[in-house]
């Protein structure tokens, strides 16, 4: 509304701001979240490779300035990406070095198979995996969360001399019946019933962590 000529107008105070509305903690979460999802999905896809953060930045609907803002390179938006998605069921790998030590065997190979069956935990596994084949990076990522969240427990448990050695031979083990299962997917082993996966490999497994 004016004034009396020649006089400013005066504002009541219920006037808009212009400009853009400022951003939530919600909204910054929601978007970080798709951020991870997309990049968890490109990895998957196409591996480490062939993934840019202009692609990741497009399936999630975002300006690539973001990926850069929230996670910084592509280095660091795969190891966030694979990190979130996979640290929940590493994390609960204190199970695997619960019970008698004759019985460890079994328990990791069942805890590794249970986090390849599951969907959620079975997508950034896959990233991981395809990317580590040819990528240093992706490598890295992949022998740190091995190492640090499931290894370390199980040497921690294995009280012998080569206990390290043992318990990357029996990680080999494992990592290899996945892949040839879940990446690969060779028959008649991709279509093994998991029990049945289980049984014939956990006996393997605690050879290689106890046996002779």
């Amino acid at each position: 509304m004016s004034g009396p000529e020649g006089a400013p107008a005066v504002s009541d105070g219920t006037a808009r701001k212009r400009g853009r509305p400022r951003r939530t903690e919600s909204d910054a979460a929601g978007t970080r979240d798709r951020i991870l999802v997309a990049a968890r999905e490109e990895f998957s896809e196409r591996g480490y490779e062939k993934t840019s953060v202009r692609g990741i930045a497009k399936a999630a609907g975002v300006d690539p300035a973001l990926v850069h803002h929230y996670f910084g390179t592509k280095e660091q938006v795969f190891a966030a990406s694979i990190e979130v998605a996979i640290a929940p069921a590493l994390n609960a790998s204190d199970t695997v070095a619960d019970g008698p030590l004759d019985g460890v065997g079994e328990r990791l190979t069942r805890f590794i198979f249970g986090i390849w069956e599951n969907p959620t935990t079975r997508t950034p596994l896959l990233a991981i995996v395809r990317s580590a084949v040819n990528n240093e990076t992706a490598a890295a990522v992949f022998r740190r969360l091995i190492a640090s969240q499931l290894l370390r427990r199980v040497v921690a448990q294995v009280d012998l001399p080569d206990a390290e050695l043992r318990a990357e031979l029996a990680a080999a083990q494992l990592v290899g019946t996945a892949m040839l299962r879940y990446v690969i997917k060779v028959e008649p082993l991709a279509s093994a019933d998991p029990e049945l996966i289980i049984a014939r490999l956990a006996p393997v497994v605690q050879g290689h962590l106890t046996g002779a």
